[in-house]
C-alpha cells in the first residue's frame, strides 16, 4: 500500500497531518494532499477532492473530524481505494462498516506514525 491520499493535509506545519505525511514520504510512500485549497505540500501536488486524483489510491488517510469522516469514507469507496485509515480520535463505526462491506481494509483511531514507531 504505497499510494496514500491524506485528506485534510495542508501546509500548516502545526497540524498532525503535516508531520505524519512527511513520515510517510520518508518511509517511501507516495502522498497525495487532499484539501479544499489543493495545496502543494512537501512538494506533492494537491487535489480538492479524492475524485480529482487521476490515478489509483491505495489508502485514504482521514485527518478530518468524526462528524465529517463518513463522507470521506464513502468517497474512498467510490474511487476504489483499497483501505481507509481513520486517525486518532476519528471514530465512525457506520462508515467503517460500509468500507468493510465494500471490501476495503480499515483502521480506526490509530496513527501510522505511532504504528511505524512501534515496529
Amino acid at each position: 500500500m504505497k499510494v496514500w491520499a491524506v485528506v485534510g493535509l495542508g501546509n500548516n506545519p502545526e497540524r498532525a497531518a503535516f508531520g505524519v505525511s512527511k513520515l510517510l514520504l520518508d518511509k517511501g510512500h507516495q502522498v497525495i494532499p487532499v484539501y479544499p485549497r489543493a495545496e502543494v505540500v512537501h512538494g506533492q501536488t494537491g487535489y480538492k477532492t479524492l475524485s480529482e486524483i487521476p490515478f489509483q489510491v491505495d489508502v485514504v488517510d482521514c485527518f478530518v473530524n468524526s462528524a465529517l469522516v463518513g463522507k470521506v469514507v464513502d468517497d474512498a469507496i467510490a474511487i476504489g481505494a483499497k483501505a481507509v485509515w481513520l486517525q486518532l480520535d476519528v471514530i465512525d463505526e457506520a462508515a467503517i462498516a460500509r468500507a468493510k462491506s465494500a471490501g476495503l481494509l480499515t483502521v480506526m483511531n490509530r496513527c501510522p506514525a505511532i504504528e511505524y514507531a512501534a515496529r
